[in-house]
């Protein structure tokens, strides 16, 4: 909004016109042709924040004046993205929606703010989450589940927004300090890579979104699928199946996070060389790398075990943390480059399950695996999500 007066401007960022009239006085907001900006906004509740946090009005004032800061990259086009204050409260969402102030509240604080309380005025960002809300209790969702549910967005966003910023500062903002630009400077020069990819960014981050979506929901119609031919006496396993393996690094992200970014890109590299040596030698083809893990995909369940094992005594070896795996064999199905099914379900729940140094696998690659310098032990019998009946286990070992 371009053109605001001296009241919209206080009505929208929430600050007493007190505070706002001292930032005028200061220079650090600027009234032009009798009207404030969106930029305005920005600035008034940065530097409400800074002033409330111990970094006085005046001194900010006073390095602006000097030339050491400047806050005029909040009038570029792509900050505009972001939300200020609606013309309402929450109470009064409370009325019009039907939904429970303690559910509004779960919203805030999934974008990360305090928890509001009913004469808070609304954000404008959070309005079409009220929609969304409003449509899954309506559809007949559990309120507990659809928190939940809030809670896990707003935290995955939050990791996602967290990693922008770091990328951001470490791709843009350093370098330019290390030529020699000073902070002013650097902000400003720095605004213009936000100028060129900012845009971009919603659109791009929602086609992923969109594309692990249908992902993750083709996965669970092929499993309802296998699930009904199997109730229904319609399912058969292939013979000689192929073999799905799932592999994780105990305590990968946060050794990396100790190690720094250069030790990260060094042990993922290993990671990488290591399990496409031992997937190759054993008839094996990484499909997709998951962070701190992969799932790779043999032609027989007999390949896959003795890959595995390769694999948790190699890594460990090279300097990674300790490897867990999982491993199953059956039907799968292939589309679009990616494995779906049951098969694929239990490998990765069984993956979850398994200890440090551990490559646990279903009954079924049990029975298909002859080779003398194969063995197992008996891990006990589970309950996994998905099947019917309990499965049993075996933790794969060196005969």
């Amino acid at each position: 909004m371009i053109g605001m007066s001296r009241d919209e401007l206080i009505r929208r960022t929430g600050v007493s016109a007190e505070r706002v009239d001292q930032m005028i006085a200061l220079g650090l907001v600027a009234e032009s042709d009798g009207a404030f900006s969106n930029g305005d906004i920005r600035r008034v509740r940065l530097f409400t924040g800074l002033d409330e946090g111990g970094l006085p009005l005046e001194a900010v004032a006073d390095a602006v004046r000097g030339g050491d800061l400047s806050f005029a990259f909040f009038d570029l086009p792509y900050w505009d993205r972001f939300g200020t204050l609606a013309d309402k409260t929450l109470g009064d969402v409370v009325a019009e929606s039907g939904i429970s102030l303690e559910m509004l509240q779960v919203i805030r604080e999934s974008m990360g703010y305090a928890r509001p309380d009913a004469d808070d005025a609304v954000r404008e960002d959070e309005l079409p989450q009220v929609e969304l809300v409003r449509a899954g209790l309506a559809a007949g969702a559990d309120p507990e589940a659809l928190e939940r549910q809030i809670r896990v967005w707003g935290e995955s966003l939050r990791k996602l927004s967290q990693a922008d910023a770091n990328f951001y500062h470490s791709q843009f903002e350093v370098p330019l300090l290390k030529a020699g630009l000073s902070p002013s400077q650097m902000m400003e020069a720095a605004s213009h890579a936000g100028v060129m990819m900012a845009p971009l960014l919603d659109n791009a981050v929602i086609g992923m979104y969109h594309a692990q979506s249908e992902h993750t929901w083709m996965a669970n119609v092929v499993e309802a699928v296998e699930s009904t031919l199997e109730r229904t006496g319609r399912h058969r396993v292939a013979t000689d199946p192929p073999a799905i393996c799932f592999l994780d690094l105990t305590g990968y992200t946060r050794l990396t996070e100790e190690r720094g970014d250069e030790a990260a890109a060094e042990l993922a590299a290993s990671f990488t060389q290591q399990v496409y040596r031992a997937s190759q030698g054993h008839r094996g083809r990484p499909v997709k790398w998951l962070g701190d893990g992969v799932m790779i995909v043999f032609d027989t369940a007999a390949s896959a075990v003795e890959g595995s094992l390769d694999l948790i005594e190699h890594i460990p070896a090279a300097g990674l943390p300790p490897a867990h795996v999982g491993i199953d064999a059956g039907n799968v199905v292939y589309q679009d480059g990616d494995y779906f099914g049951r098969t694929v379900n239990i490998a990765a729940r069984l993956a979850g399950r398994a200890a440090a140094g551990e490559v646990l696998v279903s009954d079924r690659v049990r029975e298909a695996v002859s080779e003398p310098t194969i063995g197992f032990a008996d891990a006990g019998s589970a309950e996994l999500k998905g099947l019917e009946a309990p499965i049993q286990l075996y933790r794969a070992l060196r005969a």
